[in-house]
């Protein structure tokens, strides 16, 4: 009874034998079937070129090529195929019915995946169109020519390089804009979704920044052909000599009156063609601040044009006072004041610059400064203002201090002439000398103060100085010259007691 039972479970097994070698035979064949499709699909797609056509700015160090992928994912589609007809043969359920509903899920995908397909290919078709439409205009219009011409690129070579760019650009550009569709139509919502509103959000971009970069090309030509015509204008009217002749501008390259004032307009009428196109962008984040900041220049350059002409203007009137005080001062013979006061070795003959020079550059030096000061206040450079204000107030001072100086000098060598004409003793000169200096110590001590450089201290100085030479006299008569006061008091005594007798 075993013996039968095992003979009936060996026939159970052994009349499997003809259908495994079947199901491996239907495998073997399945798999060579699989294999040779994806090499014919990989073959006639390469036939097509379709991997240059779609990837040809890629580049050729691709690992893979398109077409070897797509023939690989028939290979495997197929081969998917053939094992669930290998497992059902063998009446493998189990293991088959995954594999059943893998490939029901992807061949209810494929009408998605055609549709795709098709929207990607219409996307190809119009974007190759494009790129040679765009290619033929640049080739007619002589783009890469132009390019060169305006100095957007050094020779053709580059230019025509960018040409090419701007092509790829192109057509791109136009696979991207029916990304959207071909991501819809295989129903991939969570990515379609955010990437058709960020691509419509650039969609409306475009014209807002078409818009400005026109607003800004109109607005630089036009503001370079006002400034060419302008530029050339005012060299018609000896403008530039003009600007030499006052000593304003000198004689150089690209730096002259006319040029200048042809590029203060050109940036006047940039400014507000920066400040449209800002607008138009519509980019608060960015465009409030920049032209808030633009209105703001805009409102002072015509305060800076006015400080300009002020300055200008106190430049020539301050080199006019400078010649006037320097003939005047030449007629005065203002030249030898030095000598005068007795310091004439100042006065070197190899000397640059004359007194009187010297005096007509500092009248010149308060003349710009009191100009600047009021250039400063209109452009509202409060901080300058203050100083230059400060330096202006201290000039008096410094003029007072000066003359307090020069007529303690002459004060001095005047009192010491006098004496030594007058007192014919052997003392005469130490007499004069002592006067002299101490009409120079006063000189000094009232410079100073008359500066305002720490009265106190100087007030300090000036009283220890005087109570010293007093003491020192004090001590020197009495002490050194006891006998000598002696004998003159007991004449003097004498002299007295004979008048009253």
């Amino acid at each position: 009874m075993n013996v039968n039972n095992m003979i009936s479970g060996w026939y159970i097994y052994t009349n499997q034998i003809p259908q495994v070698l079947l199901a491996l035979l239907v495998l073997l064949i399945g798999w060579l079937a699989a294999k040779g499709i994806g090499r014919a699909v990989t073959a006639l797609l390469k036939k097509t070129s379709f991997d240059n056509k779609l990837f040809s700015s890629v580049g050729p160090n691709r690992k893979y090529s398109s077409e070897t992928i797509i023939g690989k994912i028939v290979y495997y589609m197929l081969l998917v195929v053939v094992w669930i007809i290998f497992f059902n043969m063998l009446n493998l359920h189990l293991i088959a019915q995954p594999l059943v509903n893998m490939m029901t899920t992807i061949t209810g995908a494929i009408p998605y995946l055609l549709k795709a397909a098709l929207i990607l290919l219409l996307a190809w078709v119009a974007a190759y169109l494009l790129r040679l439409l765009f290619r033929k205009g640049a080739a007619l219009l002589q783009l890469d020519t132009r390019l060169v011409k305006w100095k957007m690129a050094e020779n053709q070579v580059e230019a025509h390089d960018s040409v090419e760019r701007i092509a790829q650009g192109i057509f791109y550009f136009v696979l991207l804009l029916f990304l959207p569709g071909v991501l819809g139509a295989m129903h991939i919502e969570g990515i379609s979704g955010p990437f058709s509103h960020a691509l419509t959000s650039i969609l409306a971009f475009i014209p807002k920044l078409f818009a400005a970069g026109l607003i800004l090309f109109i607005g630089w030509l036009v503001a370079k052909l006002v400034r060419d015509i302008l530029t050339n204008f005012l060299k018609s009217l000896g403008a530039d000599h003009i600007g030499e002749r006052y000593g304003i501008f000198k004689n150089q390259e690209g730096a002259n009156l006319s040029s200048i004032i042809g590029t203060i307009v050109f940036i006047f009428i940039l400014i507000p063609t920066i400040i449209t196109a800002l607008e138009k962008l519509d980019l608060k984040g960015i465009s409030e601040p920049a032209i808030a900041m633009l209105n703001h220049i805009l409102t002072l350059i015509p305060n800076i044009v006015v400080a300009i002409i002020l300055m200008l203007a106190g430049i020539w009137l301050g080199k006019w006072i400078e010649k006037m005080v320097v003939q005047l001062l030449w007629r005065l013979r203002f030249d030898s004041i030095f000598h005068q006061i007795g310091i004439g070795s100042l006065t070197s003959e190899n000397s640059k610059y004359g007194l009187s020079q010297l005096v007509g550059l500092l009248a010149k030096i308060v003349v710009v400064l009191l100009f600047a000061v009021e250039a400063l206040q209109i452009v509202h450079l409060d901080f300058l203002v203050t100083l230059a204000t400060g330096v202006i107030a201290y000039l008096p001072l410094l003029l007072a201090a000066i003359l307090i100086l020069g007529i303690g000098l002459y004060l001095g060598h005047l009192i010491e002439r006098v004496l030594q004409n007058v007192i014919k003793n052997t003392y005469s000169r130490t007499l004069a000398a002592i006067a002299k200096y101490t009409i120079f110590a006063i000189t000094v001590f009232m410079a100073l103060d008359q500066l305002g450089v720490a009265h106190s201290i100087v007030n300090a100085a000036f009283i220890l100085v005087l109570g010293g030479l007093a003491l020192a006299f004090g001590l020197a008569f009495g002490l050194g010259g006891k006998a000598f006061a002696a004998k003159y008091l007991e004449k003097l005594d004498d002299k007295l007691d004979k008048k009253n007798h």
